[in-house]
This record gives structure tokens, sequence and C-alpha cells, in this order.
């Protein structure tokens, strides 16, 4: 413990710039997703179960890193080192408590703003109905329940067997990535069926793609490969939200051109609108310069 205290008291200050960059990146890249919800007032577009699946992901990962040995000796360290050396020393820990902060953020706003009735969402059929406000009640309960039992196992492997903490850790990390790994499903199915990108963030994706794998970088450098079950959840999150973005931006743009289409269509005709409008309206002056201003007829 003394050893691994004072490694964490030398600090590398290359390290230590990269952990505070993604940390400061991580909530900044949310900040898109939580105004585009707010500005349009509606979640539409975003799938009950990507948010279901991310939020309980993100749970277990908060749980994996906190239960893991070396995050327990990080944090246990913090009693002999200064305040600043400890704050460096759980950046990882940070990370990851912002990560799973943020996309809770997006559970509540999803539930609060979602849409009684979508004007992109297809006609209901019995093949691809449209998700109920049941379902987004439903998924936020589960959420809620999930975060609650996670915390509960997690204390009792604490204090009632230390010794099976990192098996935990795994069983944590491993659902994490499981969980992880089909995330971006539902997503990628829901926005490829509305043919539209809705209330998801193209900003915000494409902050997150590349700061994935640079996330990754920084956590298998502090963890090491014993730490897979927790740099492992990003590494395949990062792939599938790649696969998401390049969609999105895909439908993005060929709604831009569509639009850009039908305003060239519609520009000749307001044109010609236009012209007899100033027509109309420089007849209508002249009638009105010449007309008397208490009746009669004009006379040249």
């Amino acid at each position: 413990m003394a050893d691994h205290c004072e490694a964490l008291r030398s600090l590398n200050a290359w390290n230590f710039a990269l952990s505070l960059f993604i940390l400061f990146g991580i909530l900044i890249s949310y900040l898109p997703q939580h105004y585009r919800i707010i500005a349009r007032r509606s979640s539409e577009g975003i799938s009950p179960y990507f948010v279901l699946l991310g939020t309980t992901s993100g749970t277990f990962a908060f749980a994996n890193i906190l239960t893991l040995p070396t995050s327990r000796a990080d944090l246990a360290c913090c009693s002999k080192i200064s305040a600043f050396g400890c704050f460096a020393g759980t950046l990882g820990v940070a990370q990851i408590g912002v990560q799973w902060s943020c996309f809770t953020v997006i559970l509540l706003l999803f539930l609060l703003f979602f849409p009684r009735a979508s004007p992109l969402s297809p006609p209901q059929t019995s093949k691809s109905p449209a998700p109920s406000y049941r379902t987004a009640v439903l998924v936020v309960g589960i959420c809620i329940v999930h975060i609650f039992l996670t915390a509960i196992i997690h204390l009792v492997f604490i204090y009632r067997f230390p010794l099976l903490l990192r098996g935990c850790a795994e069983f944590f990390g491993l659902a994490g990535t499981i969980l992880a790994a089909i995330q971006y499903l539902p997503q990628i199915y829901t926005t490829w069926r509305l043919q539209a990108v809705g209330s998801l963030s193209i900003p915000m994706m494409c902050i997150q793609t590349p700061g994935s794998f640079v996330w990754v970088a920084s956590l298998a450098a502090r963890l090491g490969a014993a730490g897979w079950s927790t740099w492992g959840i990003y590494l395949v999150t990062g792939v599938l939200q790649g696969v998401l973005l390049v969609m999105a931006i895909g439908f993005e743009m060929r709604d831009r051109r569509d639009r850009k289409k039908k305003n060239d269509a519609d520009e000749p005709g307001r044109t010609n609108e236009t012209i007899r409008n100033g027509n109309g309206a420089a007849q209508g002056r002249q009638n009105n310069e010449r007309t008397p201003l208490l009746g009669g007829e004009v006379r040249d």
C-alpha cells in the first residue's frame, strides 16, 4: 500500500493533463444532447431501449471501477497524500462517474420530454409500433431499481465479502460490457426505421466517438490489462457509436439536400409572386397619389 501511495504522490504531468482533458471532454460532450432535447422539447427519435441499456451499462461501469481493488487502493491513499494527489489519482473514477451522471440526465430528460404523438413516427402497425409513454415510464423505473440494487450488491461485497471484490468487479464489468455491446443496436434500428435523426445530437456523437478511443487508451494505461472489464466497455461503445454517427450524418445530409431542392423548386414561384405583388403595390401607390382626398374624378 505504501508503494502504491508513493506512486500516486509522484504525479505524471502528461497523464494528469490527459485525464483532466478527458474529464471535461466527457462533460462537454453530453451538453449538446441535453440542449437538443430541451430545445426541441421532445425526446423524439431516441429509443427507450437505448436509454435503458445505456443507463444500466453505465451503472455497471461505475460500480465496476468503484469495486476494483486498484481503484479502492487509490481512494484509500487519499488519507495519506495531498488533496491534489488524491484528485489526480482518482481521475479515472471521476471520469466514469461524470459519464454515468450525464447519461442519467438523458434518462430524466427522455421521460420529461417524451412525445405523446410523434410526427416522425411511421403509422402504427402490429410489426413496428411506436413506443408508448408507459414504456418510457417503465424504462425509467427499471433504471432506478437497478441503480439501488447495484449499490446494495456493491456495499455487501465490500463489508461482507472483501476477498471476492475482484470477482464482483469483473462481474459488473462483464455485465456492463454485454449491455454496452448491444446498447446502440436499438438506437441504430430506431434511427434507420425513422430515416431521421430526431432528437439525437450529431455534435455529441462527433465528440464522443473519437473521444471513446482516447478514453480507452487512458484507462488502459492507468488500469493495465487487468482492467479490461472497465475499458472494454468504452471500446465496444465507441465502435457502435461510430456506426450510428455515420448513419445520422447520412440522413442529415440527405434531408438538407431535399430541403435545398425544394427551396430551389419553389424559388421561381416566389419570384413571380414578388413581381406581381410589387407591380400591384406600385399601381396602388400610383392610384393613391392621384386620388383626391375628398373623392371625385381625377382630371389629368
